[in-house]
């Protein structure tokens, strides 16, 4: 006569346990402090873009003409777009700060809506830096075919500030780039061990 053990539910021991999924919170939290960071850095070096220069109108006058980042809708769209990830970046890092402090492990339905909105973010933050890109690029060679004329050579505070502010903005793209990799990843080392 055997004894028959009752069947136990399989133990994975595997790398990507509960170790890894901190790791993952860890290098999620990292992350999105960089994208607070570099999309706050973005947004002050933008709005701080402003200058003022005496234009000629007639042989003898000259009026003070002021060049802002509010006048032009591209780069307008680019600050709130930004403005938007700085705000994500605080709540969804409460989230994950708490998901790493929370004793229960497995936040994996977080990781899933995680994923889905920085991806949605990310488009988000690619057209807007996108277009502010072709709005400066305009300004500083201009556009002979249509007459649109250069203004960096008039404005070049202004336009050094839009060059600036362009290229720290593509660090919060990357970072949302990083995050919906590293979650993806998390998940679909989940969904192969299940």
């Amino acid at each position: 006569m055997s004894v028959e053990s009752p069947a136990l539910a399989p133990e994975y021991k595997s790398s990507a346990g509960t170790g890894a999924t901190k790791n993952h919170v860890v290098v999620d939290v990292v992350l999105r402090v960089m994208l607070f960071a570099t999309a706050l850095v973005a947004i002050i070096v933008m709005v701080t873009s402003k200058q003022t220069k005496l234009i000629p109108v007639a042989p003898g006058m000259a009026l003070p003409i002021a060049a802002k980042f509010n006048q032009t809708p591209a780069f307008i769209y680019y600050v709130v777009a930004l403005s938007v990830a700085c705000f994500y970046s605080i709540i969804t890092g409460l989230l994950s700060v708490l998901a790493l402090v929370k004793p229960t492990g497995g936040p994996t339905k977080m990781m899933f809506h995680f994923a889905i909105l920085d991806a949605l973010l990310l488009g988000i933050m690619a057209s807007a830096t996108g277009a502010a890109g072709g709005v400066g690029y305009i300004g500083y060679k201009g556009n002979n075919h249509t007459g649109w004329n250069k203004i960096c050579n008039i404005y070049g505070t202004f336009c050094a500030h839009i060059a600036g502010s362009l290229t720290v903005s593509l660090l919060p793209s990357i970072a949302l780039l990083l995050l919906v990799w590293v979650s993806v990843f998390a998940l679909s080392k989940k969904i192969a061990r299940s």
